[in-house]
């Protein structure tokens, strides 16, 4: 095997990151045929396929996972080696993609990254917005905030929290009007249990959705009442907690990488922060905290 230089790799990850090679070729200032060509060379070296290639793009062969992250540790490495030549410091820094629901993208997310930019100015981050629980295996996050009561075989990760829930309404919200949960978050345990209470009940619900966020901006409106988690129904100005039909319990707050990325130091690194973030707002997440005036 011819030795392979460090400068490969760059095209390799620019197109892991950006998903296609245009993109890759926009990034790195040069043309589409280069980046084809340093990819086609290094495969040819390796002896490997790196990626596979679909109507969406370039994705990362799922068995190549662990020499695309061994790159890109190796990418934090050259740019430590550059900062300590500098400045002598070596802070985490990169791209981490952090993958969550709406709730924690809107609500609870954004005050995380930002005290994790204030220090570690290298450090940027790309929030990745999906409800329903999408492979995170193919290098679409770096790192998971999910609630769940235990994770997956193909993730690991440590608790940081837990998400407390209540019900919500509007002032003057006539008790019997509801609104439902439905597709993947309709499946959630909790509010399963809330809405197989309400149809025993012979409620009709008057809307339904499959995002807290929708249901708060629903229930704001004042179409019906609602189960949200406190973070974000506490911020509203509109919406007070009101009698829930039955016990919530808090779901834990997981902060987890793909099993086989997880030792990764960078990954280590970015996780621990976050769930220490996360720790330092138990408070708010219980919905201790004082609500929206």
């Amino acid at each position: 095997m011819h030795k392979t230089n460090w400068d490969d790799f760059r095209f390799v990850l620019a197109v892991a990151r950006m998903g296609s090679v245009s993109a890759a070729a926009r990034e790195l200032g040069v043309n589409h045929a280069t980046v084809l060509r340093r990819v086609a060379g290094i495969e040819d070296r390796l002896g490997v396929a790196l990626f596979e290639k679909s109507v969406r793009g370039y994705d990362v062969a799922p068995e190549k996972l662990r020499l695309i992250e061994a790159a890109r540790e190796v990418e934090i490495a050259v740019k430590a080696v550059e900062r300590l030549a500098q400045a002598g410091d070596t802070p985490l820094a990169g791209v981490i993609r952090v993958m969550s629901s709406d709730t924690f993208c809107h609500a609870i997310l954004p005050p995380v990254v930002a005290g994790m930019s204030l220090t570690s100015p290298g450090l940027s981050f790309e929030l990745l917005c999906a409800n329903a629980q999408t492979d995170a295996s193919r290098l679409h996050a770096d790192v998971i905030v999910r609630t769940a009561f235990k994770l997956p075989d193909d993730l690991y990760g440590e608790v940081a929290g837990q998400l407390a829930f209540g019900v919500y309404a509007a002032e003057g919200v006539p008790e019997a009007h509801w609104l439902g949960m439905s597709g993947l978050l309709g499946r959630a345990h909790v509010a399963h249990k809330l809405n197989e209470r309400l149809q025993k009940d012979g409620v009709v619900f008057r809307a339904a959705a499959d995002s807290f966020m929708t249901l708060r901006a629903l229930a704001e409106a004042g179409l019906g009442r609602t189960m949200l988690p406190c973070v974000i129904g506490d911020q509203s100005p509109v919406l007070q907690r009101v009698h829930a039909p039955i016990d919530i319990a808090p779901m834990p707050i997981y902060v987890a990488s793909n099993a086989e990325l997880a030792d990764a130091p960078r990954l280590r690194q970015a996780r621990a922060r976050m769930t220490a973030a996360l720790q330092a707002d138990a408070e708010r997440l219980l919905g201790l905290a004082p609500a929206a005036a």
